[in-house]
């Protein structure tokens, strides 16, 4: 991939020469060194930000969902049957109000 862009910012000298000297034990330019490290951050809060996400989906979704209530064991062979007398049950006490 070629790179275009270009991006400076200040640091102290401590933090500059032992970013110097890391890039240098991996054998790498300094440049390298800190795509790495920023893409490294980038998708770590990336993860965290989506499983963030996915949760309040997840959670707005129970919400809407309805449960099932009951003891029958055989209730999950039954969920289609089931689920269209609910809504057919509720289209009709919609129509009549």
């Amino acid at each position: 991939m070629s790179k275009t862009e270009v991006y400076a910012w200040r640091m102290s000298p401590d933090l500059k020469m032992a970013l110097e000297d890391a890039a240098r034990r991996q054998g790498v330019r300094v440049s390298v060194l800190l795509e790495r490290v920023v893409r490294g951050w980038l998708e770590e809060h990336e993860s965290a930000r989506r499983s963030e996400e996915e949760e309040r989906i997840r959670a707005r979704a129970l919400r809407c969902a309805g449960v099932l209530a009951g003891g029958d064991r055989k209730r999950s062979s039954q969920v289609s049957r089931r689920v269209r007398e609910r809504l057919t049950a509720r289209k009709a006490r919609r129509a009549r109000t």
